[in-house]
């Protein structure tokens, strides 16, 4: 197919190629039955990906959530969730962090507004806890995070949650997108490059790591 294509590209192709392999069923299919198809897919693009970037607005992403932020969000849902849904995905959420411990951690860096960080899912006690969880993840190794401060201005951008998946090379990489009506998947190269741009607008803007643990401090302070 690629000789048919005229595509030189050797990396890519090598990069179809494996991607041809028979895959084990993930652990994500125990939830086919209890989860929409587009949470499965988040799974399954994070287990996959070779690298992620996050950028936040008004959550705390999932992959940096604690249990009970998890929990406060999902009973907040629209419409209201019965409790054994609740737990389901918050189960699912927690299991989906698994990537970021082990020996070789998924390399993750995330950008996260202010407005995200103050949003006070659970009271203040949970409030508190997440914020401390943030401190301790971002001291782990392949882990980045930044934050942008409502002093440091404007951005031109989404205001939707962006999940950039790097793949084995760009021309594979994904972006998933979280609506309030469900995730939208995105790879075609306009919309990887747009979305890379709004990324790297609030990156521009962002405090440094160390700038944004002393911040987070700062808001644990207040609570």
């Amino acid at each position: 197919m690629a000789g048919n294509y005229a595509c030189g590209d050797e990396a890519l192709i090598a990069a179809l190629i494996a991607m041809t392999g028979k895959r084990k069923r993930g652990w994500w299919e125990e939830y086919r039955e209890l989860l929409s198809p587009g949470q499965l897919d988040l799974a399954e693009l994070e287990h996959h990906a070779a690298a992620l970037a996050l950028a936040t607005v008004l959550h705390i992403p999932g992959l940096l959530q604690t249990v009970d932020h998890a929990r406060a969000v999902f009973a907040e849902g629209v419409p209201v969730l019965p409790p054994p849904d609740v737990e389901d995905r918050v189960s699912h959420r927690i299991k989906r962090q698994r990537i970021l411990y082990g020996e070789s951690p998924t390399p993750c860096k995330a950008v996260i507004h202010e407005a995200a960080l103050r949003m006070p899912f659970g009271g203040p006690q949970t409030s508190r806890a997440q914020l401390r969880h943030l401190l301790y993840m971002s001291e782990r190794d392949r882990i980045t995070i930044r934050v942008v401060p409502f002093r440091n201005g404007t951005f031109a951008g989404s205001g939707q949650s962006i999940n950039y998946f790097s793949g084995p090379v760009p021309q594979l990489d994904t972006i998933l997108l979280e609506q309030a009506h469900g995730s939208l998947l995105l790879d075609a190269e306009a919309q990887l490059q747009k979305y890379r741009l709004v990324i790297g607008k609030m990156e521009a803007i962002a405090l440094e790591p160390d700038e944004s643990r002393d911040f987070i401090h700062g808001l644990i302070q207040e609570l």
